[in-house]
């Protein structure tokens, strides 16, 4: 079994699986939308991943009737959002590290009073 990222799908393959011309798929990259791995040789490999994609590209052009700027505009997007996703869990991770082991960062202090917590940031100025 491959992973998701591996390059493994022939143009042909790929163009058989999507019921589209391999000529799709060539102005799709020319546009900048997909951008699938190379051999030595030159040849176009597709990883499951860019199968993906341009199952998202083929449902936003047919199905919704967006041009290629507006797919475009949208999947950079969802990318930024996926990364925006993570860094959320990271800092999720880091702010649960902090609680479990009791320890604070060196540029924050807590004062613990009765009934709430003041929290203080150093100032980056």
């Amino acid at each position: 079994m491959h992973s998701y990222d591996e390059p493994v799908y022939l143009i042909s393959i790929v163009a058989s699986m999507l019921n589209i011309h391999p000529q799709t798929l060539r102005q799709y990259e020319r546009d900048g939308l997909i951008k699938p791995s190379r051999t030595k040789g030159r040849m176009r490999l597709y990883s499951q991943r860019d199968i993906d994609r341009m199952k998202m590209i083929l449902r936003l052009s047919r199905d919704l009737g967006v041009n290629i700027a507006g797919i475009d505009i949208i999947l950079r997007l969802k990318e930024q959002m996926e990364e925006m996703e993570a860094e959320i869990e990271r800092l999720k991770a880091e702010l649960s590290s902090v609680n479990r082991d009791g320890l604070v960062p060196k540029n924050k202090a807590i004062v613990k009073k009765s009934r709430c917590d003041l929290i203080i940031f150093e100032d980056k100025e």
